[in-house]
């Protein structure tokens, strides 16, 4: 499996710039799976981001960007299938549009995404990709990218597995969920950005959004691709900000909640090999605080509304546990949650407006605000502990 390892490493605390050779010489060091690796456990509580496959505690910085790496193997693993390196990627950019062409093993796919640059500000342009379309405000100096995520893997309804363009090049069978085969299309998308030499858009100043199952694919494409500044999943509930774990405790004590099981059969928004744990999570080595690990130490913002099918406590629980990875790595504050009651599906109340600001201005515009401390929700008794019995500390 292959996957565009980050740009940054973790040193000191800091998220700084490394040279492209020790990005693929620490790669190199990262051990694969076991061949044949199986997760024999049925662990109720959260599993530990912090102790590898081996059963080795991670300590210290230089060790998380393998354990990183071990995350997202197990993730592909489990539940969301192969995130495949095509052998070329080409287009262009416009200023209304960017036009992507992919060859893989001798089949090629094309497809577009709308820009719409900012009307202020000075090019190259911070630019947020919006995963079917925009439900958050986005300010003034920022840019959008329309991303047309149902061609790319559909997602009506469980019949529609396989299909999409991006299975049209690898396959109706191939391991991906529909999110998967989204974050693909995101990180072509991104490939001609960093290729056009234009200067229209400022590859390191790019944020990722959507709501409600889009908000699920935005978490995952901002998993998956570490040139993603600032990642900012609304509503996603079960399959992005929920744990599975939690929402099926949620689910057994009589909540509305959507669980693991109840999702596989609505949509392939994730792999065919979630399918086998999903009516009992506990048997998985992930859970999706560890989407939060795998962004780390970039930023995130995860937006939630107290609605019961997504799973307030199960975020809440969730989040607060992805939060407590960002402070063990020194990178408390380039994470924030935010859950606020009142509200319809994915209409952004006007309290959430602050947090939203700070990280925009903060990861995409250059600024100064403070992000720190945002960990806001109703669900005032719900904390990381009851979920985990793993502890943190800062790695040294």
């Amino acid at each position: 499996m292959k996957y565009f390892l980050s740009s940054t490493l973790l040193v000191a605390g800091l998220a700084i710039a490394a040279p492209v050779t020790d990005i693929f010489e620490r790669q190199a060091t990262c051990a694969a799976l076991p061949s044949g690796y199986s997760y024999t456990k049925n662990e109720a509580k959260l599993p530990d981001p912090f102790t590898n496959v081996a059963g080795t505690a991670i300590t210290k910085k230089d060790d998380w960007p393998c354990r990183k790496k071990e995350i997202w193997d197990l993730m592909a693993k489990y539940e969301l299938g192969d995130k495949p390196t095509p052998e070329k990627t080409t287009g262009t950019v416009s200023s209304s549009s960017i036009s992507v062409t992919v060859n893989d093993k001798g089949k090629t796919i094309t497809f577009s995404a709308k820009v719409s640059l900012p009307n202020s500000g000075t090019a190259p342009y911070p630019m947020v990709i919006l995963v079917g379309g925009a439900s958050l405000p986005i300010p003034a100096g920022v840019g959008t990218i329309t991303f047309n995520n149902d061609d790319m893997g559909a997602q009506s309804g469980s019949g529609s597995r396989g299909k999409g363009k991006f299975f049209d090049l690898y396959g109706s069978g191939h391991s991906a969920g529909s999110t998967t085969a989204w974050a693909w299309g995101i990180s072509r998308i991104i490939d001609v950005i960093e290729q056009d030499t234009s200067g229209k858009i400022d590859v390191k100043r790019l944020g990722v959004t959507g709501c409600s199952r889009n908000g699920k694919g935005a978490f995952i494409a901002g998993a998956m691709d570490d040139r993603i500044a600032l990642t900012l999943p609304q509503e996603s509930g079960s399959g992005g900000a929920a744990c599975w774990r939690i929402s099926a405790s949620e689910d057994k004590a009589g909540k509305k909640i959507q669980t693991a099981k109840e999702l596989v059969g609505e949509n392939p928004w994730f792999g065919k090999a979630l399918d086998t744990n999903a009516a009992d999570p506990t048997r998985m080595p992930v859970d999706h605080h560890m989407l939060a690990a795998m962004i780390v130490p970039r930023g995130l913002l995860v937006i939630e509304n107290n609605i019961d099918w997504l799973g307030p406590v199960s975020t809440t629980g969730c989040m607060r546990a992805g939060k407590a990875i960002y402070k063990a790595l020194g990178v408390d504050d380039n994470m924030g949650f935010s859950e606020v009651p009142g509200h319809s599906h994915c209409q952004f109340p006007s309290s959430q407006q602050p947090e939203l600001t700070a990280f925009i201005n903060k990861f995409l515009k250059g600024g100064s605000d403070s992000t720190a401390g945002v960990d806001k929700s109703d669900q005032t008794s719900v904390k990381a502990s009851t979920y985990a019995d793993w502890t943190t500390t800062v790695l040294t």
